[in-house]
Formats: structure tokens, sequence, C-alpha cells
């Protein structure tokens, strides 16, 4: 006789348990998860969690395979570091997008990319964090896309470690870093595209072998409020420093009052091999500077199609730099695009799409370049 009501208080207790939330195509924060980690634990390989604006005080690591992580404004969506923790979020994932969102603060990176294949990271702010805006190490066939960076006390954008690296960088802008672009053994099907590296400390530096610069304006790279680098390198447009095989074609470098562009060696590596082809270097404290050294000299780099640079060149100069400021006093960023509705572009590069920038004067103050 006692099974009936057994039975019914079962169906009862059932009924009264707290449903488990639907974690479909969307999960919304903070409707259904007070935290961007809590959605992104929860979440389903392929998911999109939308971000509604609000300060997120937290860093983000994701794990699950194709994750997105979207902001629904870029300037109101902030992940925010406080100046205590490392990075904003942190990809290990492969097939991971994070877009259209705020990352500052932090006293290493504001995104971090390791060991991920298939990233794409697309009109993301990364602002007064103490190493990199956008970090991406030992990570293969990814896109960076129309984002912005400033206040990195270190670099904008940093892609390293990868070979062959099959990484876009296009369309970005970085200004009021320590450098704008820096790229460290990072080869092979390596693109950097359309972006604006202006107002650093210095604009690009490289070793990469083949790797392709296009369409880039890169100027005016003398800017005393930043952070500086331990080194202390100022007013340097572009410098490949025992980089071997690279183009460097249409791009604008000018304004730079150390020197635009600079070859260099690095200990036994020798430039060899580089081509600059159709860029304008013009308006800089030396236009060229050859300098690789007598232990490596370099061979074979060639401008214009009529100029070539072989064995020993002259030594750098010693610039003489302002002190710097600490990251997180650099200058707010200004408020930047965002993403557009409909779907991104294809994440293969399309080089002959970009052309020489036009004069830095006309060229646009956000990541809309490119």
């Amino acid at each position: 006789m006692r099974a009936p009501y057994a039975f019914a208080a079962v169906l009862l207790f059932a009924g009264c348990s707290p449903t488990t939330p639907d974690l479909g195509a969307e999960i919304t924060v903070p409707a259904q998860f007070g935290t961007i980690q809590a959605a992104v634990d929860a979440a389903r390989e392929g998911a999109t969690i939308l971000v509604s604006p609000g300060v997120y005080k937290e860093s983000v690591e994701v794990r699950t395979k194709a994750l997105t992580i979207r902001g629904l404004q870029r300037g109101s969506v902030i992940i925010d570091g406080e100046v205590k923790r490392a990075s904003g979020i942190v990809l290990s994932a492969p097939d991971v997008s994070v877009q259209n969102l705020t990352v500052r603060n932090h006293t290493e990176n504001g995104v971090a990319v390791t060991r991920s294949q298939g990233f794409r990271i697309s009109y993301v702010t990364a602002s007064n964090n103490a190493l990199h805006g956008v970090h991406a190490t030992d990570a293969q066939h990814g896109v960076i896309e129309q984002s912005y960076a400033s206040g990195s006390a270190d670099s904008g954008f940093y892609v390293g470690q990868c070979k062959p690296c099959d990484v876009v960088v296009r369309g970005n802008v970085a200004e009021r870093n320590a450098v704008g672009y820096e790229g460290v053994n990072a080869s092979g099907r390596m693109f950097v595209l359309g972006n604006r590296f202006s107002d650093n400390r210095v604009g690009v530096t490289t070793n990469a072998e083949d790797a392709t610069f296009v369409g880039n304006l890169v100027s005016d790279n003398a800017e005393a409020l930043s952070p500086a680098q331990a080194d202390g390198a100022f007013g340097l447009g572009f410098g490949i420093v025992g980089g071997t095989k690279n183009l460097v074609a249409r791009n604008l470098i000018t304004r730079n009052p150390g020197v635009g562009v600079a070859l260099g060696s690095a200990e036994d590596l020798a430039p060899m091999d580089n081509r600059f082809f159709d860029n304008v270097i013009t308006g800089n404290g030396q236009d060229v500077l050859y300098a690789a050294s007598r232990r490596a000299p370099g061979r074979n780099n060639c401008f214009d199609r009529e100029r070539c640079y072989d064995g020993v060149g002259d030594p750098l100069p010693r610039s003489s730099a302002p002190r710097g400021i600490p990251f997180n006093q650099v200058a707010s960023p200004p408020l930047q695009p965002e993403m557009p509705d409909g779907p991104l572009p294809e994440m293969t590069p399309n080089v002959d799409k970009y052309v020489l920038p036009s004069h830095p004067a006309a060229a646009p103050t956000s990541a809309a370049v490119g």
C-alpha cells in the first residue's frame, strides 16, 4: 500500500528539481551565466557565447574546441584585469574565435593564443596590458584582424615560434606601444597586410624567414608617452634582424625620426635574400640603414630591383630615447568600429588587394584600414 505514495513522491521531487539551462548554439552572459568563464566552462563544442555590455573582472581560459566569444558592443564589453590578473583571454583549444570586445589592464597579455590551431581574433581592442595586446605563440592557421592595440609594454601584436605559421595579421592598428608588431621566429606563410603601425616607439621588428609585409603604413614611431622596452629602441620604423627571404612591398614607411628601414644581423644570423619592392620610404631620419655585422654579413638584400646590399654594413646608431611611462598610464584608446553584421571575410589572405597606403595625414585613426 505504500508504493503509490512513494511513486508520487518521486514524481513530485522530479517536478521540483532545477532544470538544466539550454546550452545550445548560443549562450548569453550575464543572463544565463554571471561570468564569461562560467559560460565557457559550460559550453559545448561549437557554441557561441554572446556577452552583453559590462565590466567583467576575470581572466577567461578557453579549452573547448570551436567556441566563439562575441561581445555585443566592442567598447562596452570589457574584460578588466585590474592590473592583477595575467591575461584577459587565453586560447589553447582549436578553432576558437574572439570578437568585438575590449581587454585591458592585464599584467601580461590582452589575448593570449598558445598552441592553438585555426584561431581568429576580430575587432578586439587591447589596451594597457603589461606585455602584449594580442600574443600568439606556437599557434598556426589563424587570423588577427581589424583589431586595435595600445599601451603594450612589449608589442601591440606579437606572433612567434611557428613554422609554418599560416597566420594573417591584417587591417589592425597599433599605437602608443613599445613596438607595434613583433614577429619572433614566425616564418612560413606569415602575412602582415594593410595594418597601421604608427606612433609607437618602434613600428615593426622581425627575424622571420619567408614572411610577407604588404600595404602597411609605418610612420611617426617616436612616441614618448608609451612604455619602453628594456633595449630602449626608439624612432625606428621597420627592422629586420637576421631575417631571410622576406617580401616587403607596397608599404609607406615615413616620418620615423631614427631610421625608416634597418637590416641587421642577430648573433650568427645574417639578413639574406630580403626583397623590398614598390615601397615608399621617405622623410625618415635615415631612410635605409644596412647594419649587417662582420660576424654575420648579409647577402642579396634588394630594394626595387636595382639596389642590393651585401657583406658588412654600418652599425646601428644609439638612440636617444625618452624614458617612457608605465603601461597603465598610457592614454585610453578612442572608440573603435563595431564588427559588422554578416560573415567575416575568408581567412585566406588576398595579398594582391593591398595597395600602397595613402599619406599618414590622411590615414584613418581606427582599425578600419585594410
